[in-house]
């Protein structure tokens, strides 16, 4: 999906992998499954998966409530996400690593190059029912995480948006990465938990509405089916602050295809075209 920017990356985080597998008992097989930047690492193992991040040493350290570790304790077993049978962690050098054991979910992504939509998914109705139900039983979960936090809102508003950041700002417990390679076609499955914690009211539909601008079929159903949510006041606050992401990540020269259908997005909502040029598109 991502691949690693270089060959030291690639060959310190297959190294890491090789001892997580090790030390848990595992022997892995099939192809190596690249998260961003070559973070994290993922491999088959029988009826399992393994999966190995790292991050900077000051880093380490599972948090209490946070995290795959923490959804697997905390969210309840109807929320559908693969199960966690084992842990190893360690530091080396410069970088801390954590490894999880995960259910292997055998139905794909729905998008599994890109975590924005580029064409049409056959999503049946029962998906959007699962989908809905889903977040509405997430929401109800006391997060430990502030995931969206109101500093960087503070700072993100005016900066991407063009806009004063909001006065107050309702909360629930959401996913915090809900994009199109973070959930499987039939039956749902949701990955990734890293993010997950206390976000917007609003912020996991904005957000996957924003993933789907460039295919106007899907928008509309995401807004059909969290229009309760997204049309309230609090809603607002949550799309744009999902908004702004991606338009910081835009900043960043991320999302060059979907960079004028955020902006659009965003001016549609404020009145006020946001203040981010969007990236030049790189064709190959």
């Amino acid at each position: 999906m991502n691949l690693p920017p270089d060959e030291a990356v690639q060959t310190l985080m297959t190294a890491a992998h090789d001892r997580a597998a090790a030390k848990l008992g595992l022997i892995c097989s099939g192809p190596l499954v690249w998260g961003f930047a070559g973070f994290t690492l993922g491999r088959r193992s029988g009826p399992y998966w393994l999966r190995v991040s790292r991050s900077q040493v000051k880093n380490a350290g599972r948090k209490h409530g946070q995290g795959i570790v923490g959804a697997d304790v905390l969210v309840p077993r109807d929320v559908p996400r693969p199960a966690v049978h084992g842990t190893y962690d360690w530091v080396q050098g410069e970088y801390a690593f954590e490894s999880e054991v995960l259910d292997l979910v055998p139905h794909p992504v729905v998008s599994p190059s890109h975590p924005d939509l580029s064409r049409l998914p056959r999503l049946p109705e029962e998906w959007w029912t699962d989908l809905r139900r889903s977040l509405n039983r997430l929401a109800e979960v006391e997060g430990v995480k502030e995931t969206v936090r109101d500093d960087w809102i503070e700072r993100a508003f005016p900066q991407y948006l063009g806009i004063p950041a909001p006065a107050e700002i309702e909360r629930v417990t959401g996913h915090g990465d809900l994009h199109w390679g973070n959930v499987t076609a039939m039956p749902l499955t949701l990955l990734d938990w890293e993010r997950w914690g206390r976000v917007p009211v609003g912020y996991d539909p904005g957000l996957l509405h924003a993933y789907s601008l460039r295919v106007p079929l899907i928008a509309a159903r995401v807004r059909s089916r969290f229009g309760s949510i997204l049309n309230s006041p609090a809603g607002r606050i949550g799309e744009l602050a999902a908004l702004a992401e991606m338009l910081q990540a835009v900043a960043r020269g991320f999302y060059s295809r979907l960079a004028p259908l955020l902006l659009d997005r965003a001016e549609e909502l404020t009145g006020i075209r946001p203040p981010v040029t969007a990236p030049a598109e790189i064709t190959t």
